[in-house]
């Protein structure tokens, strides 16, 4: 079966606007509008259009006075702030192509990035990603130049590459004077298929490929998530503001800020650091919000946590307003999305004793139009946000479909699903696989240099397989069974999908990461890791002592807890998928331990290698360690624990 949205898309060989065109154009009609901010020493720092632009010329012409050419790349390796933008435009504006490596990369993966790109320039943000690259310098012999955004801890190092953020510009002031109308040449020879960007998969299968989006994919892109209200809806305006967080490596972050910031004039703000995101929500307040599952598992995880420590009054308000929450939110989502008299009157009841305070502390009383994507998400955690006056549009697409393909629609809303077709997005299932098949003019131009994993992905009819499994609900819903790869088949042969499983678990705010193992098995197990700061807090107020992660994971009081979330779970579920024991994680995953990706999924073979006694254990066997040194982390994990405290009746 397919569905093909009725309104057309432009033409795939159609006259491009390129992103720096659009931040041209902004800067010519409304130069002294704000249109970001970032917050230097505790105080928000405007930037205008004309600022922007001023920036992104002076880029263009530092890179090309750096000997950088159309085609050539440029890396950056930033958290989020102006510069990201003002180094991603730049490059683009002389039609060179972007690179964008994730914050947390550690050097082994930064050097294979830059090998495999072949960057000329990295733009580092600090000491610690120069370091990185310094690290692994010698070994990246396409590489000529390292600018450096901040001084600190780095301008006394001596090293004929590094340039400072200041020099650089500066290099790019002197160029402009020679070649004036440089920039304005090389924008007016974009092409459609100019590759703007090359973003890298998150490599759970195997090392990242460089997926290749060109300037007409972009502009697709941008139709249809912006113009169209592909991401929010109604579609954002210049008087919306919007925190930009997420990694702008990946593309849900670069269309939400970026690509929204250039179409729709929004006012983006940068986070000072993933840490601080709860505060700055709360001084922002922005009226557009798109996060990750995790991001909205952690906000009611939060609000959970608060809650338990408040004074008696503050909890009997607070379980008076989750009542009339869950009411609203099941009649919401009863109602596809839309309020009802009944929801509205509820809501009006609940407002200035609970949400209007929930929504302002959590720095969502002005949101508009919020988003999830990126990942799946519970029903439930929708069903909270919606309850509370925050309803959270799922949006699906991966980044070879620059992010277009299928999302929720205001009034048509199908919890369980994400949505139905974008305009322009032709989607659908593989007869045999149930593999979900997407086509439009967004679909990227291939993996850099991987011919090979290009055909794999992209068929000669132009069907991008996206590797998900997928079936449709009620002709027009679309609802991700889980990855074709992570389906499980049981011994006694049942396909089990462990993401809808997961994240059922998950709903607990006392459980962060759950891993269901089962594949040739004879039932499901799963390995669990706590949410630390949640149960904590949860064993401070029990006046339970705890010295670690391991320590307190392992506590009887904790296993339970654990075993009541999967009970919980179990009972939503058929017998046959039900998780019959579980063993606990005996740290937090982490990306530079090889665990998670950089976008924070959790590589399976991962842990199948890593936790192998542990699975093992669940179904009765046991394991031999290669070599005689154990690393700290297997020895703490193969602690004895009771076995009765760990299963499931």
């Amino acid at each position: 079966m397919s569905a093909v949205m009725e309104r057309p898309a432009p033409a795939a060989d159609a006259a491009v606007r390129t992103i720096p065109a659009k931040i041209r154009e902004r800067a010519e009609d409304d130069p002294a509008r704000v249109c970001m901010r970032e917050k230097r020493f505790g105080i928000w720092q405007d930037i205008t259009w004309e600022d922007y632009w001023e920036h992104v010329l002076l880029v263009g012409h530092a890179l090309t006075d750096l000997g950088v050419e159309p085609g050539d790349r440029v890396a950056i390796h930033s958290e989020n702030r102006p510069e990201w933008l003002f180094a991603d435009v730049g490059t683009n504006a002389i039609r060179a192509i972007t690179m964008g490596l994730y914050p947390t990369n550690p050097a082994p993966e930064v050097a294979y990035l830059l090998n495999d790109s072949s960057s000329k320039v990295l733009i580092a943000e600090d000491q610690e990603q120069v370091d990185k690259v310094l690290e692994v310098e010698a070994d990246c012999p396409a590489l000529e130049t390292i600018v450096f955004l901040e001084p600190r801890g780095v301008r006394d190092y001596d090293h004929p590459k590094l340039m400072s953020w200041e020099d650089f510009l500066e290099r790019g002031r002197v160029h402009r004077e020679q070649h004036p109308e440089l920039i304005d040449r090389r924008m007016s020879e974009a092409e459609a298929g100019d590759i703007a960007t090359l973003i890298y998969t998150s490599g759970t299968t195997g090392p990242p490929k460089g997926a290749m989006l060109t300037a007409g994919n972009i502009e697709f892109a941008v139709h249809v998530l912006v113009r169209e209200g592909g991401i929010y809806s109604p579609p954002a305006s210049p008087d919306d503001v919007a925190l930009s967080y997420l990694p702008l490596c990946h593309v849900a972050e670069r269309a939400a800020t970026t690509w929204t910031n250039a179409e729709a004039g929004v006012t983006i703000h940068f986070a000072e650091s993933i840490e601080t995101v709860q505060a700055n929500l709360a001084e922002v307040q922005p009226t557009l919000f798109f996060a990750v599952p995790r991001i909205w598992e952690k906000m009611q995880a939060s609000i959970f946590i608060k809650m338990n420590a408040a004074s008696p009054l503050k909890k009997a308000v607070y379980r008076g307003g989750m009542a009339l929450a869950t009411r609203i939110g099941d009649d919401m989502v009863a109602n596809g999305g839309n309020h009802t008299a009944k929801t509205r009157l509820l809501y009006g009841l609940g407002y200035p004793f609970l949400f209007r305070a929930l929504r302002d502390r959590i720095g969502l009383r002005k949101v508009r139009a919020a988003g999830s994507g990126a990942a799946a998400i519970a029903p439930e955690v929708l069903k909270f946000f919606f309850g509370i006056g925050v309803p959270i549009y799922e949006i699906y697409g991966m980044t070879e479909n620059s992010a277009v393909a299928t999302v929720n629609k205001p009034g048509r809303v199908k919890l369980g699903t994400v949505g139905e077709p974008q305009p322009g997005c032709e989607v659908k299932l593989d007869e045999q696989t149930g593999e979900i098949l997407t086509r439009h003019p967004g679909t990227f131009a291939g993996y850099w240099n991987k011919p090979d994993k290009t055909a794999e992905t992209l068929d000669d009819e132009g069907w991008l397989h996206t590797g998900d499994v997928g079936e449709w609900v009620d002709g027009t819903h679309l609802k991700i069974v889980d990855r074709l790869k992570d389906i499980i088949i049981t011994a006694g042969g049942k396909n089990i999908s462990p993401s809808e499983i997961e994240n059922s678990i998950k709903t607990s705010p006392f459980i962060k990461e759950v891993v269901i193992i089962g594949d040739g098995k004879p039932y499901l197990t799963a390995l669990v890791g706590i949410e630390y700061e949640s149960v904590g807090d949860w064993a401070q107020r029990r006046k339970l002592p705890y010295t670690t992660y391991r320590d307190l994971s392992e506590k009887p009081e904790v296993l339970k807890l654990v075993q009541d979330a999967i009970k919980e779970t179990n009972e939503r579920f058929a017998r046959v998928e039900n998780v019959r024991k579980f063993r606990m994680m005996p740290k937090e995953l982490d990306h530079e331990d090889g665990e998670l990706t950089a976008t924070q999924k959790v590589k399976r073979a991962s842990m199948h290698e890593m936790f192998a006694h542990l699975v093992d254990d669940m179904y009765g066997g046991g394991t031999e360690y290669p070599g005689g040194d154990m690393s700290e982390v297997h020895a703490s994990a193969r602690a004895p624990v009771p076995d009765d405290s760990q299963e499931v009746s």
